[in-house]
């Protein structure tokens, strides 16, 4: 079977408080933000600390307690959409870091909220085509490069940090029974960053501070969200996955014992278990002490919730991301033996 072995997150050590926050801009209304967004804190990279420092991290928890043997690993997966270079790609980075066998397939994915069920997906395709037996697949980033300090809709809401999930064809872990993703390119423009690529390069207009309708000061060479926008889409598109994904296995929301969506906010969560008709103590909300961390959300929250307890062995659980592209992914995994660490 196709299995989740293991999980082992890596963070900054520094962590930045609502309490910091509201010294450096007493106008915000921290009583509003933390309630849509669920987030006290959040882990904030130092200058010179990547997303390949937490992939790295986190393999080293995983190698000195024996989860993970380099020797064996036959591919990497590296989902950022921050990575250390335009080129060479994180994962050549991180295969490098731990010398892993010159066989070893490494690339690179760009997905955000979306790119951990992405990722289960093609690690699961590389598995099940005979091309590999254990996959790496690392999720990090650092948003907060991205983040205008002025635009509170953002400053708030994400934090920096990584995960490293094992897959394995193996009969030990949380057995991957199902995978199902979508894509809306069309609506592209609801979560972008306008400028920095190819196609808008960096000048001094677009280095240019703006302030919108809601007071956020931000560049084009930062992350862009249309809040309203993005929910509403995914408040139409996530339910519709998460039924087509149940009905393809002749299951119901009731037959799920822990929703583990994308960590995005709170107002999200609590929107998308109303419309589900989830009942609170299968949803996981999680995002309080490390606020939204993009591709990494999930696995970080899984984590933690086995970590606790709170996800026990026996259990279904439906993962779900969604975010930038737009693009989501629903998985069902069939929880196994405790093999997370905690945060």
């Amino acid at each position: 079977m196709i299995a989740i072995e293991s999980i082992a997150c890596g963070f900054p050590s520094r962590r930045l408080s609502n309490d910091e926050l509201k010294a450096a801009y007493p106008d915000w209304d921290f009583e509003r933000l933390e309630k849509r967004t669920g987030v006290l804190s959040r882990y904030v990279a130092a200058e010179g600390e990547t997303a390949l420092d937490f992939a790295v991290q986190a393999c080293e928890q995983l190698i000195a307690e024996g989860r993970l043997r380099p020797a064996e690993i036959d591919a990497v997966i590296f989902c950022t959409q921050s990575p250390d270079y335009i080129m060479p790609p994180n994962s050549c980075l991180l295969h490098g870091k731990l010398g892993l066998k010159p066989a070893t397939l490494a690339f690179d994915i760009t997905l955000a909220c979306s790119g951990y069920v992405y990722g289960l997906q093609l690690a699961a395709s590389l598995i099940r085509s005979g091309t590999s037996n254990r996959v790496l697949l690392a999720t990090a980033d650092t948003y907060s490069r991205y983040i205008h300090p002025g635009d509170r809709a953002t400053r708030c809401l994400f934090g920096d940090g990584g995960a490293v999930s094992i897959i394995a064809d193996s009969d030990h872990g949380h057995a991957v029974r199902d995978i199902r993703c979508g894509t809306a390119g069309r609506h592209f423009e609801k979560f972008m960053i306008p400028a920095g690529g190819m196609r808008v390069q960096r000048s001094a207009e677009t280095a240019q501070e703006k302030v919108d309708q809601s007071g956020n000061i931000r560049t084009a060479e930062k992350i862009k969200m249309d809040g309203l926008g993005v929910l509403s889409f995914f408040n139409a598109t996530v339910p519709c996955s998460v039924r087509e994904t149940l009905a393809r296995n002749s299951l119901t929301i009731g037959d799920v014992d822990l929703f583990v969506f994308h960590q995005a906010s709170q107002v999200a969560l609590d929107s998308l278990s109303t419309a589900l008709r989830i009942p609170a103590e299968k949803m996981v909300c999680d995002l309080g002490e490390t606020g939204n961390l993009v591709s990494a959300s999930i696995p970080v929250a899984l984590s933690r919730a086995l970590a606790s307890g709170r996800a026990k062995p026996g259990q279904l659980a439906l993962l779900c991301g969604f975010g930038v592209g737009l693009s989501w992914g629903t998985a069902l995994v069939d929880l196994g033996s405790n093999e997370c660490e905690p945060v």
